[in-house]
């Protein structure tokens, strides 16, 4: 590997090519220090995903009495997050800390095949489980005949089956690419390992990643504003009767059209950046640097550690459900324990 002094050099950084080819990548070392702090900073996320979409998958899959239609979507979300964080972000990481991709073009390929497809079901997933909200509080005498383990197993095939197709055809299809060659401004250099969104992918990827977010945001105030009436109503009959009837009802209600609430925002907060950022960086010629590229992927990423603690972790079930796994490990009985006592 060549090293040839930069602009950063002055500055403790010092600017090297890839490989020794031509056509080879700059790359940037940073200080030890920031190296350290930014792999310790990755690793702690990519932790955080994989050991919380794992306490998900073991639990939902462990015990009998939550296998419902909620929760198998809420294990299909967890098992696509878990598996982003074993096969890509490890990967992810060396790229971002190190600049440089090491693992070679055809690696390479298949890794930012996995990210998008897990990013996408993950999305996708988010979306489903917001309809099954909305039927639950919106319709709820109809809900058990309407959202059934087969309607649940077919959204979650959807779920897998979209993102997979389109993730497919923008990556591997080569007639797609050959015939859009004037939208790429350039040829990737030799050690890069970037998603290149060329501009009609970059306006493609905004209603594939938008629309389920528009669905959401819909279902959550349809969802907020039957939950504000049903409680009024339950308050009113209360003070008539001089009682305390269905204030459970009332809470649970209010407890899933909060969930869904910061469900939404985190999902807006994490992924709203980087989305506008692969629309309007095509207009400007894809003039960002990569370490910003970096730091939105991975406040992409950091969705997917927060998706357990949205949807799962928030639950008494679930906080009833790991103690008993982690203290009697996963032989515990499965059928004699009433979680939601």
């Amino acid at each position: 590997m060549s090293s040839a002094p930069g602009p950063g050099a002055e500055r403790g950084m010092l600017v090297t090519l890839y490989y020794e080819a031509n056509d080879s990548c700059y790359r940037t070392l940073h200080p030890f220090g920031v190296r350290l702090a930014s792999y310790l900073a990755c690793a702690l996320g990519t932790l955080i995903v994989v050991l919380g979409n794992l306490l998900v998958v073991i639990v939902v899959s462990h015990f009998k009495a939550l296998h419902t239609p909620t929760n198998l979507l809420l294990l299909s979300l967890a098992l696509a997050d878990l598996l982003l964080g074993l096969t890509v972000l490890p990967f992810s990481t060396v790229r971002s800390v190190e600049s440089c991709w090491y693992f070679g073009d055809d690696f390479c390929g298949l890794h930012t095949f996995l990210d998008t497809l897990f990013c996408l079901t993950s999305i996708f997933h988010l979306c489903f489980i917001s309809i099954d909200r909305h039927c639950a509080i919106c319709d709820p005498l109809l809900y058990p005949t309407k959202f059934t383990i087969r309607v649940a197993c077919i959204y979650i095939g959807v779920g897998w089956a979209v993102p997979m197709a389109y993730t497919f055809v923008f990556l591997y299809i080569k007639a797609i690419a050959e015939g859009l060659d004037h939208f790429l401004p350039y040829v990737p250099c030799v050690g890069s390992c970037q998603l290149l969104f060329n501009k009609l992918w970059g306006w493609l990827n905004f209603p594939v990643f938008f629309l389920p977010c528009i669905v959401m945001i819909v279902l959550y105030v349809k969802i907020f504003t039957v939950a504000n009436k049903h409680a009024r109503l339950i308050n009113n009959m209360n003070r008539s009767l001089g009682s305390q009837l269905h204030v459970g009802a009332s809470k649970r209600e209010r407890k899933a059209a909060k969930t869904l609430g910061v469900g939404v925002g985190v999902y807006l907060l994490c992924w709203l950046p980087f989305t506008i950022h692969t629309m309007v960086d095509g207009l400007l010629d894809f003039i960002t640097p990569p370490v910003l590229f970096d730091i939105l992927i991975w406040f992409a990423y950091f969705n997917s550690a927060c998706n357990p603690l949205i949807y799962v972790f928030s639950y008494r079930w679930f906080r009833k459900a790991v103690k008993l796994v982690l203290t009697h490990g996963i032989f515990c009985s499965r059928t004699t324990v009433d979680l939601y006592q």
